[in-house]
C-alpha cells in the first residue's frame, strides 16, 4: 500500500488526513499526499499552519457557506496557496433548526431529532447534494484534473459536504466504493470528530439523552453515504453516467485526473 504522510497532532485543525494509499479497481492506488481532507482551517495554530504550508498545496477548497464563516471564520491564509470557497448546503441546513440544537430544550430536540428524524434528515441532505450541486463537483473535480493538486478540500468538520466531495472525487478515479466509505468513517475517530456545540454547557443541556439524540448530525455514518451512491445509481444509472452527464467529464479530463492523483 501507498505509504500515507504521517498524520500529525494538529491542534486547531480537526479530522484532517491524507487520503494517499486507497485501491482503485484497477489495481492503481491515490498517491501520497496529493489529496487531503479535513476541518476548518480558521483556528490553525501557528504551528499546523507551519505543518499545513510544508505540504506543498496547490489549492485549498472551502465548502463552507456564509453562516459557517460567520460562526467559525476566514480559513488562515497559507503563502502560495490558492483558497477558493465553493458554498455547500450543510446537511442539516437552516437558521432555526440549529438554533434549536444548540439552545433547544430536551422536547424541543426530541421533537425535531426524535424517532430517525435526525438520521432521516441526514441522508436525505446527502442525496440533495448529490442531485443539486453537480455544478459546484464538477467544477471541483475539474479544477484538480487542471492544476490543483496538491489540494486540500475541507468543510466545518470535514465530515459531510467535504467527505461527499472526497468521494466524488474518488469515484472519478475509480476508487471502489467499499474503500471511500471506509475513509469516510475514519472521521469517527474521538480526535477526529467535531465537537458538539451547545450555548449551556450544564449537565441538562449535555445529557445522555441530549447527546444521543444529536448523535446523527455529527456521526459520519455508513448509511448517509451509501444513500449519496444509490442516489447516483437512480438518478443517472451508474456512476460513468453520473461523470458524463452529471459532471460533464470527458474521458480525456478523467484521464488527466487519473495522472495527477493516482501512482
Amino acid at each position: 500500500m501507498t505509504q500515507q504522510i504521517q498524520e500529525p497532532e494538529l491542534t486547531g485543525v480537526r479530522n484532517f488526513r491524507d487520503v494517499g494509499g486507497l485501491p482503485t479497481s484497477d489495481g492503481r492506488r491515490v498517491g501520497t499526499g496529493r489529496l487531503f481532507r479535513s476541518g476548518h482551517l480558521a483556528h490553525a495554530t501557528e504551528t499546523d499552519a507551519e505543518f499545513l504550508a510544508s505540504l506543498g498545496l496547490h489549492t485549498i477548497f472551502d465548502f463552507r457557506n456564509g453562516a459557517d464563516h460567520a460562526l467559525e471564520g476566514p480559513d488562515v491564509e497559507l503563502p502560495g496557496v490558492r483558497n477558493v470557497n465553493i458554498p455547500l448546503s450543510d446537511p442539516a441546513d437552516g437558521r432555526e433548526f440549529w438554533r434549536l440544537v444548540r439552545d433547544g430544550d430536551l422536547d424541543q430536540l426530541r421533537s425535531i431529532l426524535g424517532d430517525g428524524k435526525a438520521a432521516a434528515r441526514m441522508a436525505n441532505s446527502y442525496r440533495g447534494i448529490i442531485r443539486t450541486r453537480t455544478a459546484e463537483h464538477s467544477r471541483v473535480v475539474h479544477a484538480i484534473a487542471e492544476d490543483s493538486v496538491p489540494a486540500l478540500l475541507h468543510c466545518a468538520a470535514g465530515k459531510d459536504r467535504a467527505g461527499l466531495s472526497v468521494a466524488v472525487t474518488l469515484l472519478a478515479v475509480g476508487v471502489e466504493r467499499e474503500a471511500i466509505v471506509a475513509d469516510y468513517l475514519e472521521s469517527n475517530a474521538p480526535h477526529r470528530r467535531y465537537r458538539v456545540r451547545r450555548s449551556s454547557e450544564s449537565a441538562e443541556a449535555r445529557s445522555p439523552e441530549v447527546m444521543e439524540l444529536l448523535a446523527p448530525l455529527f456521526d459520519a455514518r455508513a448509511e448517509y453515504l451509501v444513500a449519496a451512491f444509490d442516489t447516483i445509481d437512480e438518478a443517472w444509472g451508474g456512476v460513468d453516467r453520473y461523470l458524463a452527464e452529471g459532471l460533464g467529464l470527458k474521458p480525456e479530463t478523467l484521464d488527466r485526473l487519473r495522472d495527477r492523483l493516482l501512482v
